[in-house]
């Protein structure tokens, strides 16, 4: 099998995966209306899951998938995190005039960096996906083949989130309306707390 159809494979499931409805992809959502450290989250994105990858076409899944410990650490976390965002996101509904696309009001540097890390490494389907899932169909490759499918899945990664952070400017006029900020607020913490409640869930089913 050449590089070239190994890095489409990896690219077309790494997106795949990645474009679904989750707790980063809403987040940068929300950055990238109030243009607020876009690059910088999108980076740090793109970053983390390029590094997973990395680790899962390198044989950390199977660590990962027979660690019982970790993944109820994980999903613990993840859920108790997502919770609270829920409800800050159910709070901003309730006074939707606070923010205006395109202006620069919004967290900090430092809160949305270390938001933007939780969202990612608190999150245990972000450790199936690219560890576990991207990992194990990574072994159908060999050698450099195997390098360019995971390639390809950061890639897929770098070519969403940075998409997803400045395209979310394109919106900007329908959110000049308060409204608008509320239905999104609305369907981030509903998005939020479906999340956290399916990871407690899973624990109790695990346990």
């Amino acid at each position: 099998m050449n590089h070239v159809s190994a890095g489409l494979a990896g690219f077309a499931l790494g997106g795949s995966l990645i474009v679904a409805i989750g707790a980063q992809n809403a987040f940068i959502l929300r950055q990238g209306l109030i243009r607020s450290h876009v690059f910088v989250l999108c980076l740090i994105c793109a970053l983390s899951d390029a590094l997973l990858i990395a680790a899962g076409v390198g044989g950390l899944g199977a660590l990962v998938s027979r660690s019982p410990i970790l993944i109820s650490a994980v999903t613990l976390g993840g859920a108790l995190f997502l919770g609270t965002y829920a409800v800050m996101a159910f709070r901003r509904a309730a006074r939707p005039g606070m923010l205006v696309a395109g202006a620069p009001q919004g967290m900090a540097l430092k809160p949305a960096v270390l938001a933007c890390l939780a969202f990612t490494f608190l999150n245990p389907h972000v450790y199936l996906d690219t560890v576990v899932l991207l990992g194990s169909l990574s072994a159908a490759y060999d050698g450099a083949d195997r390098v360019a499918y995971g390639a390809g899945a950061a890639l897929a990664s770098f070519a969403w989130f940075f998409g997803l952070g400045y395209g979310a400017r394109l919106l900007a006029p329908v959110f000049a309306r308060p409204a608008a900020w509320r239905v999104l607020d609305v369907l981030i913490g509903c998005v939020m707390s479906m999340l956290a409640l399916g990871l407690v869930v899973s624990f109790l089913r695990a346990g």
